[in-house]
């Protein structure tokens, strides 16, 4: 089996793609920076299933005010305190991330992550008339994933590691994760993840993948179920490290 993690930015340059193949073994097959869209299509076609790390929609009351405001027919709310603009900046799935691990999303309404965010759409639309099913709860071939959160969820860490000022922090990760991971074999991407903070979220994004595939991640409740399909759901692993291959 194929598992592609993307770690999508909004221009190809900082986009990393890592492919992760299961077959008996476990082994990274590729880990690049510098996807274009034909090349992240194409990966999620030849995948069995792909983790990306973006949000995948946007949060239900915002598009709904985002409507509403363009018609000239929002409702004037009681008050515009923090209360209510968190509501429209927050996804159900960021509110369940920070309940879980104690960390906060970017918000797709109002942070600069809503830049990859519009990229994915695109692509969305793109593998959806291609026939792809994208269903953003993870029901179809895509999960939303987010390494940092993942990370957390593994104790391993989770902030300090991104760009060329945490170099040694970004080495010792790579270190936590090759201790946790005895049976991945990194085929020789192990000095890349260790020098591209991109490389390295694309190889977690690829491992959360996995997890959720094999039922070892969060899935939306019942309750959230219909909301996620619109807004995504972040899949966290639900276990303390990831799953070696003789225990499936």
């Amino acid at each position: 089996m194929l598992f592609v993690g993307i770690d999508l930015a909004a221009e190809a340059r900082r986009t990393g793609v890592a492919v992760v193949r299961e077959d008996g073994a476990l082994s990274l097959e590729q880990v690049d920076v510098g996807g274009s869209d034909d090349d992240l299509v194409a990966a999620i076609e030849a995948a069995d299933r792909t983790g990306v790390d973006v949000p995948l929609g946007w949060p239900a009351p915002f598009v709904d005010l985002v409507s509403a405001h363009a018609a000239g027919t929002l409702s004037a709310p009681a008050s515009t305190e923090s209360g209510w603009r968190r509501n429209l900046a927050m996804r159900t799935t960021d509110r369940e991330v920070h309940r879980r691990t104690g960390i906060t999303p970017l918000s797709i309404s109002t942070d600069r992550i809503a830049y990859p965010a519009l990229r994915w759409a695109g692509l969305e639309a793109r593998l959806r008339d291609r026939g792809f099913d994208v269903t953003r709860d993870g029901s179809g071939m895509v999960f939303e994933v987010y390494p940092a959160a993942a990370l957390r969820c593994w104790s391993l860490t989770h902030r300090g590691y991104k760009g060329a000022k945490n170099a040694a922090g970004r080495s010792a990760l790579v270190a936590e994760l090759v201790k946790m991971t005895p049976w991945l074999d990194w085929n020789g991407y192990r000095e890349l993840c260790a020098r591209d903070d991109d490389a390295l979220d694309a190889v977690i994004a690829a491992l959360v993948t996995r997890e959720a595939f094999l039922g070892s991640c969060e899935p939306p409740s019942d309750e959230n179920r219909e909301v996620a399909r619109q807004e995504g759901w972040i899949w966290l692993p639900s276990g303390r490290r990831p799953t070696p291959p003789t225990m499936r």
